[in-house]
């Protein structure tokens, strides 16, 4: 796995397999701290990464760091349920979503 080159604040680790292969694999969801994007306003953005998964990554700005946060979390849940379609996911050897 790449270092991210980012300061991480939040991660959660998962397990994850293709649907139609029982290769579980590993994967690391992880919230980087938010930064300023401009000296001139208070906002600011997180970078959320899925680091193991053959995913992009996804930048979330908010009006300011808690938003960005709250947003960057949001957006963790967004990205996996929609990518649910073509993975399982598993935290701790348990279905991630209870479908």
């Amino acid at each position: 796995m790449n270092q991210p080159s980012y300061r991480a604040i939040a991660t959660r680790q998962l397990t994850y397999r293709t649907k139609g292969d029982s290769t579980l694999k590993e994967l690391a969801v992880c919230i980087s701290e938010p930064r300023s994007v401009s000296d001139t306003s208070t906002t600011a953005s997180c970078i959320v990464s899925f680091d193991g998964l053959p995913e992009r990554s996804d930048e979330v700005t908010g009006a300011d760091s808690l938003q960005a946060l709250e947003l960057a979390i949001d957006a963790v849940e967004s990205h996996l349920r929609r990518w649910s379609k073509k993975y399982d996911f598993y935290i701790e050897g348990d279905p991630y979503f209870d479908e």
